[in-house]
């Protein structure tokens, strides 16, 4: 099954997407809920949102003791009201998908006026009474994101035709969407046939489509991933979105649904060289980060499984809050480590990912 993929900076197709076998489409402008969020690492949906459609996001809302800031304007209900304001989006992505019960005010609020709310939790809304008869009253849309489509199959492992790059984390939150989103924008500068492929609710509010990957049941996750990136012309690219970590106890299944399904030609190594322990693991587990060698190893000897061919054309570091000197030591490290290129997406590009794979690129 094939899913439509707007091109990025596509505003009127943006929205779209499939939830329980109905296509839906958010209502534009945005306000984007940040809650009381304290780090950006779980306040990735709005963050996102306003990076890649901020031409969409009217403005923000959060509450007292919110450490996030979205760089746009601030809003109360009734200001998005005045300026047109359509749907609320909640902007927080949580560990374990729940809503908080210090939002069900402000989110019944929203509702009760009018605005669309949209949420990519794995809670849904309509198990909030308060919301429910909020937007009963008004008339306005609940929308969950988070909805996978039904009769998944098992995955088969057999090849399809096209090629498809997948991108991999060391850790949660790491880049993965950013730098698959970056990879299809410079694929599609070059004129390459190319389409990001989401996989998590951020990803499939920016592109309009995917498969929630982490709400599929397990046994069905390398079957969905085959689903979202179909048999296509052998010149054509899916760039997948990846999830979680083959190294991180929470989520280590469904990155290894993505690997078996996703079948990748190329894969792109995505990494925090700050963070010393993996996200939520700090304490009292305190589990390491592991190396990105090890990282590639494991990745590439799951993958062959599936495709003899797989291999690593790039590393993806988030170096925010380094510096140009020590940003210049970590990529020479990681160059000398793996002998492969080294770029921060939102400050260097992906040319040099594009590059490599520019070199074994078929006629």
């Amino acid at each position: 099954m094939a899913y439509a993929n707007p091109t990025l900076g596509d505003d009127a197709a943006f929205g779209s997407f499939e939830e329980a076998g109905q296509v839906k489409k958010l209502r534009a402008p945005y306000l984007i809920y940040f809650g009381d969020v304290a780090d950006a690492a779980h306040a990735k949906t709005g963050l996102g949102l306003i990076q890649w459609r901020s031409r969409l996001c009217a403005g923000q809302m959060r509450m007292p003791g919110c450490r996030i800031d979205g760089g746009i304007r601030e809003m109360c209900i009734d200001d998005a009201l005045e300026s047109g304001v359509k749907s609320l989006v909640i902007g927080v992505a949580p560990s374990g998908g729940t809503i908080s019960a210090d939002w069900i005010a402000d989110l019944a609020a929203a509702a009760r006026a009018g605005l669309d709310i949209v949420s990519g939790m794995h809670a849904r809304l309509t198990s909030f009474p308060e919301i429910v008869a909020a937007a009963r009253q008004s008339g306005a849309r609940l929308i969950d994101v988070r909805t996978p489509p039904a009769n998944l199959p098992i995955g088969t492992g057999e090849k399809r035709s096209g090629k498809r790059l997948l991108t991999v984390g060391s850790d949660c939150a790491v880049g993965k969407k950013y730098t698959a989103l970056s990879i299809e924008q410079e694929m599609r500068a070059r004129g390459w046939d190319a389409d990001f492929r989401a996989t998590g609710q951020t990803g499939i509010m920016i592109a309009g489509s995917g498969i929630p990957i982490d709400s599929v049941v397990s046994d069905f996750l390398s079957g969905a991933a085959e689903m979202l990136s179909p048999p296509a012309p052998e010149t054509h690219w899916d760039v997948i979105e990846g999830q979680g970590s083959l190294f991180h106890p929470s989520f280590a299944g469904v990155s290894l649904g993505l690997l078996h399904g996703s079948q990748p030609d190329a894969m792109v190594l995505c990494h925090d060289p700050s963070r010393e322990f993996l996200l939520g693991m700090e304490s009292p587990q305190r589990l390491h980060m592991v190396s990105a060698t090890e990282n590639i190893e494991m990745c590439l000897r799951l993958a062959r499984r599936v495709n003899e061919n797989a291999r690593f054309v790039g590393i993806s570091l988030n170096t925010k809050g380094f510096s140009d000197a020590e940003r210049a030591k970590l990529f020479d490290q990681y160059e000398a480590e793996t002998g492969l290129p080294v770029a921060d997406p939102l400050r260097d590009g992906v040319s040099k990912f594009i590059d490599r794979l520019e070199k074994e690129r078929p006629e």
